[in-house]
């Protein structure tokens, strides 16, 4: 996979309120695949380009990237990395040598200067996340510690990120997705594993569809609508369709885990069957089921897809239909909580969720698995 990293980073003051905003792009068709930005309290030009530069890499290896070109207005972060200039200054070699262990991950890596003009994408996020960082911080938490020392790391995991040190209030319209899991199943009735089979709805499934729709409509206008490529999924998807008046748009990225062999089967069945590979795959999120997919798989997959939604409709309400498995990940990422919490949350059918992605600010979780709205046929 080829793409294009473009990253800035400045101060405002030098040292000032710094921040550093990243893109990546498709190298083929120039389309948006992640952006990541974030305020990083007081600290220098140099710290914050670094910064972007070290998020842009580890957003183009989460996506998958083997073939990398890198753009940046700063003639030093180049010249470095390229290693034509030694990194002099005590302060940044821990960020040098953060970014080239990224950079070695990748098959073919490229370094290229380029007038700011050229930089506009990476340059606006830069400009956004010193915005945030020079807002007035709330008077809890202690005061930022300067990204630029040894034990500092890039904030990656949110979409944007304050530093967790000293909390602003958010100061945009947010992305907003509407996380509704599809109706009931035959599997999900009997509690089997219920990856890639291609289930369609019952009729109880169908009438949570229809009391989802109802509620999602309550919710607030709906700008776009999002589907798992899967029956169960489109089906429930066509009764929010109908509802909204909306096309409906499959993302293959929130489709279900692929749980392999153990597809169809209850836990029961698989504990017998598969006792040695089902406890490992519970102890361990890059385990995957025989012939299946791992969790830390199905991580990077949704987290690929949760930033092409939040790049092509940003400041929108989106509804996505969805699964446990992509759903349950959202709502760990956003709270950025670790793999174990995927086995401590429990999703019913045809419930909702809500998360809020703030152009600005931090991750917000609003609400999750709202049942009330189907009464009796909850599960």
């Amino acid at each position: 996979m080829r793409v294009l990293v473009q990253a800035d980073g400045g101060s405002r003051g030098n040292p000032g309120p710094a921040g550093y905003g990243a893109v990546v792009l498709d190298a083929d068709t120039g389309a948006t695949l992640a952006e990541r930005k974030a305020a990083i309290g007081i600290d220098t030009n140099n710290v914050a380009e670094y910064q972007g530069l070290i998020a842009g890499l580890a957003a183009a290896r989460e996506l998958g990237a083997t073939d990398v070109d890198v753009q940046m207005d700063s003639k030093l972060v180049v010249e470095q990395m390229s290693g034509r200039w030694q990194v002099k200054h005590p302060s940044m070699r821990p960020l040098a040598r953060q970014a080239a262990e990224l950079a070695a991950g990748f098959d073919r890596i490229r370094f290229e200067w380029i007038p700011r003009a050229r930089n506009g994408h990476a340059d606006r996020l830069a400009n956004e996340a010193m915005d945030a960082a020079a807002m007035p911080a709330a008077p809890v938490g202690s005061a930022r510690e300067p990204v630029g020392s040894a034990r500092a790391e890039p904030v990656q995991e949110q979409l944007p990120a304050n530093n967790l040190g000293a909390w602003v209030p958010p100061q945009a319209v947010p992305t907003r997705l509407l996380l509704v899991r599809h109706g009931v199943t035959e599997y999900s009735v009997a509690k089997r594993f219920a990856g890639r089979s291609d289930l369609e709805l019952t009729e109880a499934g169908r009438e949570q569809a229809r009391r989802a729709a109802g509620r999602v409509a309550e919710l607030g206008p709906v700008d776009v609508l999002i589907s798992s490529p899967l029956r169960r999924t489109r089906q429930t998807a066509d009764q929010l369709a109908d509802q909204l008046e909306l096309p409906v748009l499959i993302e293959d990225g929130m489709v279900e885990t692929d749980f392999g062999d153990w597809d169809g089967y209850t836990y029961a069945e698989v504990s017998q069957k598969w006792p040695a590979e089902l406890q490992r795959w519970l102890a361990d999120p890059s385990v995957a089921p025989p012939s299946g997919e791992s969790f830390e798989t199905v991580t990077r997959r949704v987290r690929q897809a949760r930033d092409r939604i939040l790049a092509q409709h940003g400041g929108k309400t989106v509804v996505v239909v969805s699964h446990v498995s992509p759903i349950k990940t959202l709502v760990r990422l956003a709270l950025d909580a670790p793999a174990s919490a995927l086995q401590r949350m429990f999703l019913e059918p045809a419930s909702i969720s809500v998360i809020d992605y703030y152009a600005d600010g931090p991750v917000s979780l609003r609400s999750f698995n709202d049942t009330a709205h189907l009464g009796a046929l909850a599960d």
